[in-house]
């Protein structure tokens, strides 16, 4: 697993690290049961805070996307066959492109009620 860390994007780091594991994740790259590293690990090697990977961690557990189990780690979870899964990557991927071109999440947000709306 690559991941990288641009410290010059608008989009914070946690939210890199999120947006890209999502990525490998709906991406095939990242099959249920695969072992994510571990915060420490992960953090060493972008050369952030460890509380950074765990924020990033704790969200994508938050939205079912891995699960961790104490000490044996994070991993994967089986629930990517569901439409809210893939509902929840496409939302993701739409916010951190907006954050991207320097829209906040709120503005990001109006966009898509303006689209309904539409």
């Amino acid at each position: 697993m690559i991941l990288t860390v641009d410290p010059r994007s608008a989009t914070p780091p946690f939210e890199q690290i999120r947006v890209q594991i999502i990525g490998l994740i709906t991406s095939g790259a990242m099959v249920v049961g695969t072992r994510l590293p571990t915060v420490r690990r992960l953090a060493a090697d972008l050369g952030i805070a460890p509380n950074t990977v765990a924020r990033a961690y704790k969200e994508l557990e938050a939205a079912e996307f891995i699960q961790t189990r104490g000490r044996a780690g994070s991993f994967v979870t089986a629930r990517q066959d569901t439409p809210e899964y893939e509902a929840m990557a496409a939302a993701t991927a739409y916010l951190a492109r907006a954050r991207e071109l320097g829209f906040s999440s709120t503005e990001a947000v109006a966009f898509v009620t303006a689209s309904l709306d539409a």
